[in-house]
């Protein structure tokens, strides 16, 4: 899997600041569970629903993250095998036809533009790590 290293920089960033920043420790580990393990879906899920509610959007879940994801995917190009891999679909079928229409360049390419629309519409160049 590749990562974006505006997005990468962004995670470490955060990950300096926050209670559970030794490097052993979960990227979003759980303060309930006092950083043995990473936050449930429900603790992200609940955060998720506050978020949504004060953006006046309320009503929708995280798996809508996935069809935005897609889409975005698609919006910059990317080929319909490639959003299949980042989506870890095992079959086109589930791209093409739960996540939307098909549409038409290289994996680490396709998620660095995806992070840039992200950060405020900005473009970034993604290099595998």
């Amino acid at each position: 899997m590749v990562i974006d290293r505006g997005l990468m920089a962004e995670l470490q960033a955060w990950k300096q600041n926050v209670q559970f920043s030794r490097p052993e420790d979960w990227v979003f580990a759980s303060p309930v569970r006092l950083g043995r393990f990473p936050w449930s879906y429900d603790q992200v899920w609940r955060v998720y629903q506050k978020a949504a509610n004060a953006a006046g959007i309320g009503g929708i879940g995280t798996h809508s993250l996935r069809h935005t994801y897609r889409t975005w995917l698609d919006s910059v190009g990317t080929p319909l095998g490639v959003q299949q891999q980042l989506m870890r679909h095992a079959d086109i079928r589930t791209t093409m036809n739960v996540y939307g229409d098909a549409a038409t360049a290289d994996m680490a390419k396709a998620h660095g533009k995806v992070v840039g629309l992200a950060f405020n519409g900005l473009q970034t160049d993604c290099k595998p790590s």
